[in-house]
């Protein structure tokens, strides 16, 4: 079967900051690596030979892919783009390498947490809490290992790492039987798209790592947060992967014993001031522009690149999964169910802009986050063109 560590993985998930962090003992890493490792369910069935044939074909395909890209985009960051690792990774080392992004993001939040509150728990308390924290985060990344095709990580290294989970690729294009080759390029120049935006964006990574810090500060104010925001988040995501009615934006209620079902228990509801939501709305319109960028860039590729891109796209929409089951989940525990239409808000936003101001003149976007959209300016896109006209 296709689940055994591919590329990239030694089995720890260690601090990537180098530094002490006492708030590091507030989540059990090395027990939601164990547990993402238990909850983690096989890949198909592959042969050493096979398993090998598709890990070469995908890095193959993830080098095409980046000069397609560059082409498209016309962003002079894209051209040559090697300076961050290509990963092909089984479902585990993904889990274990989202975990391990969740402890960079989280790292300073928790850090604040345990310098305010650390003094006030006691070994016991402690103990039971990352144990908790674990095994919630480490259910969450089991069940997203099975539904990601790849994913661009932008918090790990000085230039983030590209992911290509190989046996969900490969269980996708059996699935939706089509051209493995075409299918693989496919994917691969959606996740170098997103790679080559931090590339022409530097300053990105470090936006992006700064509001999410002003989320996560704000609403970890105790350990029993923490706890229960994870236990929320894993009985979100597996109720999803069930199917279950009561996740629906219209039915959100009270279970029989009067608990606040987890549809209704989302960061959104805990937002409390004006600055927070303001944070919230920038993160969702920065999200969404990169999505609907990537989108936009899918949408040039044609024949001349993937034969049977019409076939692929038709089927893989149909299949319903064209957003990711990371998408999905993020997008729920954020409580933004309201906002389904928000990453097909940011295509048309981008392509708006792209037909006003050509691709050249779109790219102004990744000169500085002033020059990033509001969440008002993703819906009103002709808005956005006149500001960056003014501007220049």
């Amino acid at each position: 079967m296709l689940n055994a560590t591919v590329e990239g993985s030694n089995g720890n998930t260690p601090n990537a900051s180098g530094r002490e962090n006492r708030g590091d003992s507030l989540i059990g890493w090395g027990i939601a690596a164990t547990t993402a490792s238990k909850v983690t369910t096989a890949g198909p069935r592959l042969s050493s030979k096979e398993i090998n044939d598709v890990v070469a074909a995908l890095r193959v395909a993830a080098d095409e892919a980046v000069d397609h890209v560059q082409r498209i985009t016309q962003l002079e960051a894209a051209a040559g783009l090697r300076n961050s690792p290509v990963l092909v990774v089984d479902r585990a080392t993904w889990a274990q390498a989202t975990i391990e992004s969740f402890r960079t993001m989280l790292s300073p939040s928790l850090r604040r947490l345990w310098d305010a509150k650390g003094d006030t728990m006691s070994a016991g308390s402690l103990a039971v809490s990352s144990a908790v924290s674990g095994t919630e985060l480490g259910v969450i990344t089991g069940f997203l290992s099975g539904n990601v095709l790849g994913q661009f990580d932008p918090f790990s290294g000085t230039n983030g790492r590209l992911l290509l989970v190989a046996p969900n690729i490969v269980t996708i294009e059996r699935e939706l039987v089509v051209e493995p080759a075409d299918f693989r390029l496919w994917v691969c120049l959606h996740e170098q798209t997103h790679r080559v935006q931090f590339a022409a964006a530097p300053w990105l990574q470090g936006h992006l790592q700064e509001n999410i810090e002003k989320l996560t500060g704000g609403l970890l104010n105790s350990p029993d947060d923490l706890v229960d925001r994870l236990k929320n988040a894993a009985r979100v995501a597996t109720e999803a992967f069930k199917g279950r009615n009561s996740l629906s934006p219209s039915s959100a209620s009270s279970s029989k014993s009067g608990e606040v079902l987890p549809s209704q228990s989302t960061l959104m509801s805990a937002l409390q001031t004006p600055e927070e939501r303001a944070v919230l709305s920038h993160v969702t319109a920065v999200m969404s522009l990169l999505e609907g960028h990537a989108n936009v860039v899918m949408d040039a590729i044609d024949a001349s690149i993937v034969p049977s891109v019409k076939t692929i796209r038709r089927r893989f929409d149909d299949r319903g999964k064209n957003r990711t089951s990371l998408e999905k989940f993020i997008r729920r525990v954020l409580g933004l169910d309201a906002k389904m239409r928000q990453y097909q808000d940011g295509q048309k936003f981008v392509q708006h802009a792209v037909d006003a101001m050509g691709m050249d003149g779109f790219n102004v976007v990744w000169a500085g986050p002033e020059n990033l959209p509001t969440e008002h300016e993703l819906h009103n896109p002709q808005e956005w063109v006149e500001r960056m006209r003014a501007a220049s």
